[in-house]
């Protein structure tokens, strides 16, 4: 038990940092497009208090190794197809480029020969791919779901999109019960954490 808190607080400032860094290109991206809704609400910050949420970032994490930060609010009614798209790819790209860069300072600066160092970078790594990764999910609310919507055509597309988003959430549940984190992400993890050329 004290060990898995140990872990656990050893992994909360990464979990933390890079939830942060996801939400606040979200809100960055909002802006660009003309939309203040979560500079309005303080949401446009870097700072992380302004995005945990209690149930959601500190205690179901501790319970089941799973949380969310709280999502940005974006009026999607104002923007296009195009910069819904924008605003929804930012957050995943984000974790995508904070990996690389961490991925680029392991190699440059040989942190392998650092142990706890090393380790530290490499579950930081791990962890944002594994966020960018898993929003990337089709599933509402995640963020691959408003990407799906920006890529629709037909009204009729766009109907059936949102009956299917009223059950989301369920999808959702369901999709994780089913253990499509395990067969689907925790792979494809696994696959870029090679191909970055990191030691397992």
């Amino acid at each position: 038990m004290l060990a898995d808190r140990l872990s656990f607080l050893f992994v909360l400032p990464i979990v933390l940092v890079s939830l942060t860094i996801h939400e606040y290109a979200h809100a960055w991206m909002a802006y660009k497009y003309g939309d203040d809704t979560a500079k309005n609400l303080g949401r446009l910050t870097l700072n992380p208090l302004a995005h945990i949420s209690l149930f959601g970032t500190i205690i179901l994490p501790l319970l089941v190794r799973f949380g969310w930060a709280k999502p940005i609010p974006v009026n999607f009614s104002i923007l296009t197809k195009k910069q819904i798209f924008g605003v929804a790819v930012a957050g995943p790209l984000a974790n995508i480029m904070l990996a690389l860069i961490l991925t680029v300072a392991f190699h440059l600066f040989r942190l392998g020969k650092l142990p706890l160092l090393s380790d530290f970078v490499l579950l930081a790594i791990i962890i944002n791919i594994i966020l960018a990764l898993f929003n990337l999910i089709p599933i509402p609310p995640l963020d691959g779901s408003r990407l799906v919507y920006a890529l629709l055509k037909s009204p009729r597309a766009v109907y059936l999109y949102n009956r299917f988003a009223r059950y989301g959430i369920f999808v959702f549940i369901v999709f994780l019960l089913l253990g499509g984190f395990e067969i689907i992400i925790l792979p494809l993890v696994a696959l870029l954490y090679y191909l970055l050329g990191l030691p397992t």
